[in-house]
């Protein structure tokens, strides 16, 4: 299997190598998030590990960008212990978290662990035409957007930014994220016109707008769906 090691600090990038090599794994090897991108498009990669502060592009960019496209796991690496770095990354997508200094082992461990999961579940996923969070509930092949078995009326671009984010439950998407996916363009400056889909969906959808059940704000990020059952 590829994994791709992305970290600026070519020392750290060496050792994981090695071990990763030991194990019988093909190992890529990118500096910044920029080059990662640019292998992945090249490269079938089966498990990234991704370093959170590096030049040019950082890991939080860079797993966004690959999280828009593909599922593969994507450990983050961070010499900063404080939680909110670990929530920051397993929101927008992330699958793990290791804290510098590692043990070698520990992590060879978790990549074992999340090649398990992305063989066996990963890529037989299921595709589907609904997707429930809750009591909301998107029919894609009626169209039709329901609450606690309420019929919604969305306007086609309001269903379309809800769609996005609930196949994608728990997912961050920035507004440039939404913006680009759903006007199918290049954003620019696209906070207004995306902040007021959202206020409108949220009127239509929640029993609280001030307060959501279902569309959330990840201040500083982007929006998501809460991934309920």
């Amino acid at each position: 299997m590829n994994i791709l090691v992305c970290d600026d600090e070519v020392e750290i990038v060496e050792a994981i190598e090695i071990y990763l090599r030991h194990e019988g794994y093909d190992v890529y090897k990118a500096a910044n998030g920029l080059e990662a991108l640019s292998i992945i498009e090249n490269t079938e990669i089966h498990l990234i590990i991704m370093d959170i502060m590096m030049p040019m592009m950082d890991g939080i960019r860079a797993t966004m960008k690959i999280r828009e496209k593909k599922n593969i796991p994507v450990i983050m690496l961070s010499a900063k212990s404080e939680d909110t770095d670990k929530i920051l990354g397993l929101n927008i997508g992330a699958d793990d978290y290791v804290t510098k200094p590692f043990n070698p082992l520990e992590l060879i461990a978790r990549v074992k662990s999340q090649l398990r999961r992305y063989t066996m579940l990963g890529s037989m996923e299921v595709k589907s035409d609904v997707w429930r969070s809750g009591g909301l509930v998107v029919d894609d092949s009626r169209k039709e957007v329901t609450v606690d078995g309420e019929s919604v009326k969305l306007t086609p671009v309001e269903y379309k930014i809800l769609k996005l984010l609930c196949e994608n439950a728990g997912r961050v998407y920035s507004m440039e994220q939404i913006y680009e996916q759903v006007w199918n363009e290049p954003s620019f400056n696209p906070e207004n016109t995306v902040a007021v889909h959202i206020r409108r969906i949220r009127e239509k959808i929640e029993l609280n707008p001030k307060e959501p059940k279902y569309l959330k704000v990840v201040w500083g990020i982007g929006y998501k769906i809460e991934k309920y059952q």
